[in-house]
């Protein structure tokens, strides 16, 4: 029997079962279908709303509305080849979907879509006919649903969000706040990857080789870097919520930085080192034999990108404003 989707009817026989507390199993069998079909309806489609949780559960209305909307935005992709040849592109010059989903309107595409529905694309059937999975920064078989990604609320704490970063942060008021990233490198480089670092009131740049992703490795890296620089000059840094940053707490008690955390995939909030870590693909493309990188090529590479003027610095480089910091600190 070839596979159809659920249809109103059955989400709202659903929704009356598990009302009169059937279990699973059961409304499966009354409605025709596998037990793991309706397992899987009732988690993707599952209504909730933090401010008004006694109203969370399964509606079978709402559930048809979240469906639809699900496969209309799929269908963009398989429906407008134009749009679909963009995205493809932009994966294999090694974009992320949120970079991608971000620039649709400057790159002069009439039509968007979300990160989350190239995510499913890349990992849809015909997605998964092209490989472009393998294009990704970090690559899964297949998409992991978003109510199964391990809950990170006590790695990463409500206090240590963005929302609550000090408002000089923000504004670029202070020196020393900076924001730090990972650049990840084709599957062959194994663990191997380059921990990238901006200065945000100057844009100053550091780029070190990182041999493992492991948190520990990454921090006790980091603070080897960041220690050489007087404490006014590593007041905090910004990152995003992958697990490589989870052993954070040991920046503010090995070097006394303080640590901020972007929303879950929200890269733009900490756009600075997103910006440098385009502008430094070009001498670091995905491909590079990272373990080939000698610490003079490394140094190379971060003196020209901090040796361009820019624009927001009245168009001194970060070099000279970096220095200019240092300097009042003295």
């Amino acid at each position: 029997m070839a596979h159809t989707e659920l249809d109103l009817r059955e989400r709202r026989a659903i929704e009356d079962m598990l009302n009169a507390k059937m279990p699973v199993s059961k409304i499966a069998s009354e409605i025709g279908r596998h037990r793991s079909t309706v397992y899987r309806e009732i988690k993707r489609n599952h209504f909730e709303d933090d401010e008004l949780p006694h109203l969370n559960g399964y509606y079978g209305v709402n559930a048809q509305r979240v469906a639809d909307a699900r496969r209309a935005r799929r269908r963009k992709l398989i429906r407008l080849e134009g749009l679909r040849a963009h995205v493809v592109k932009q994966l294999k010059a090694g974009w992320t979907p949120e970079q991608i989903a971000g620039r649709l309107g400057y790159d002069g595409q009439p039509v968007r879509v979300s990160h989350e529905t190239i995510y499913a694309y890349v990992y849809s059937r015909e997605g998964q006919s092209e490989q472009l999975a393998r294009h990704l920064p970090s690559r899964r078989k297949k998409r992991q649903s978003r109510y199964a990604r391990r809950p990170r609320g006590q790695v990463f704490p409500p206090d240590r969000s963005i929302h609550q970063r000090p408002e000089h942060v923000k504004t670029r008021e202070t020196f020393g706040e900076w924001e730090g990233d990972l650049m990840i490198f084709e599957r062959a480089q194994g663990k191997m990857n380059v921990a990238s670092l901006v200065e945000r009131k100057t844009r100053y740049a550091v780029l070190f080789r990182n041999n493992d992703r492991s948190s520990t490795h990454l921090m006790n890296k980091l603070m080897d870097v960041m220690e050489r620089l007087p404490q006014p000059a590593r007041r905090s840094i910004t990152f995003d919520r992958g697990f490589e940053f989870r052993e954070w707490r040991r920046l503010k008690s090995g070097i006394g930085t303080e640590s901020w955390f972007c929303d879950p995939q929200a890269p733009w909030q900490k756009g600075s080192v997103e910006n440098l870590n385009k502008r430094a693909r070009r001498f670091l493309p995905r491909d590079t034999q990272l373990a080939a990188l000698s610490n003079r090529y490394m140094k190379a590479i971060c003196e020209r990108l901090n040796g361009t003027p820019r624009k927001c610095l009245g168009w001194r480089t970060p070099t000279e404003a970096f220095r200019e910091e240092i300097m009042k600190l003295r």
